[in-house]
């Protein structure tokens, strides 16, 4: 850690010289000059590779980072249910599936293969794992190539190799939670949601993040209250001739999603107050969220 702090401070034109001398590290740059306790190199855990894995797939670096980035947020954060804590990968055909859930939202992101997997391939990548993937990733388009074996995962990419231990168990059946068929939908603007929910959100509490969403013909109203008797009140003129609504949800699981969709219009499908909202980019089959309504 120390030495890449060193490195990130230096100038970017710096050459740097690296001599080991018995138990230190010198480095010398300019008219810097540091000198580092090193450990035994022998006491370095070594990663023991399955000793088979799949075949290899690939995808663009930049259409993986961007599918990671639309469902992370949704993943658990240190939940006894330890397969909530990560990211599914399902490779089947030409499409790679991503996954993610807490038991409150479900994200659900796909995007077309470079190459054909011949076999359908499933496995969980940890938390870890997919928050240091997103910080490799670059937007570019080179490919990164995957692989997976029964306990680990294998990206290439960059002139870099990285293995990671997967998580076991058995991920929930993400087809059963997604909704089908709700009769009651409307098509508005990501940002202007967003900006909404945003100022709405000023006035729930730390503990309680609730707003309420009533739905009516042409016009969506968003509310907010706390404990000491504060409310915000917001409304939009929407496109909508569905039922009257209204129903409750957790902000920031809504603000999340519009935060990390990236697109410009936003489609939200609702049954009723009780039933759980599908929130999609329109004309586009590709994304899918999940959040369920709670009481306010």
């Amino acid at each position: 850690r120390k030495l890449i702090d060193i490195l990130r401070t230096m100038p970017s034109d710096q050459t740097v010289s690296l001599e080991s001398s018995q138990s230190k590290l010198i480095l010398k740059g300019g008219k810097s000059k540091f000198t580092l306790q090193t450990l035994p190199a022998e006491d370095f855990p070594l990663v023991q590779e399955a000793a088979s894995f799949g075949p290899v797939f690939s995808i663009p670096q930049k259409t993986l980072k961007q599918l990671l980035s639309q469902v992370s947020f949704a993943m658990a954060v240190h939940d006894i249910r330890y397969y909530l804590n990560g990211i599914l990968f399902v490779a089947e055909g030409k499409q790679l599936s991503l996954v993610s859930t807490d038991g409150h939202r479900l994200a659900f992101a796909s995007a077309t293969l470079d190459t054909d997997v011949p076999n359908k391939q499933e496995v969980i990548l940890p938390r870890k794992t997919v928050l240091e993937m997103q910080r490799l990733l670059s937007d570019a388009d080179g490919a990164i190539d995957m692989q997976f074996a029964n306990n680990q995962a294998k990206f290439s990419f960059d002139g870099m190799e990285f293995v990671t231990k997967l998580v076991e168990g058995k991920f929930p059946d993400y087809n059963r939670v997604i909704p089908k068929g709700h009769r009651n939908n409307l098509t508005l603007g990501r940002q202007a949601l967003l900006s909404c929910l945003q100022r709405t959100a000023i006035l729930t509490s730390d503990k309680f993040k609730g707003v309420r969403l009533n739905l009516d013909p042409g016009t969506l109203r968003v509310a907010s209250t706390n404990a000491e008797q504060e409310e915000a009140v917001d409304e939009l003129d929407i496109d909508y001739g569905g039922d009257s609504i209204e129903i409750g949800f957790n902000v920031t699981y809504i603000i999340d999603v519009l935060t990390n969709m990236g697109q410009d219009m936003v489609r939200i499908d609702l049954a009723d107050a009780n039933s759980s909202a599908l929130i999609t980019i329109p004309e586009n089959d590709q994304f899918k969220y999940v959040v369920m309504p709670m009481r306010i």
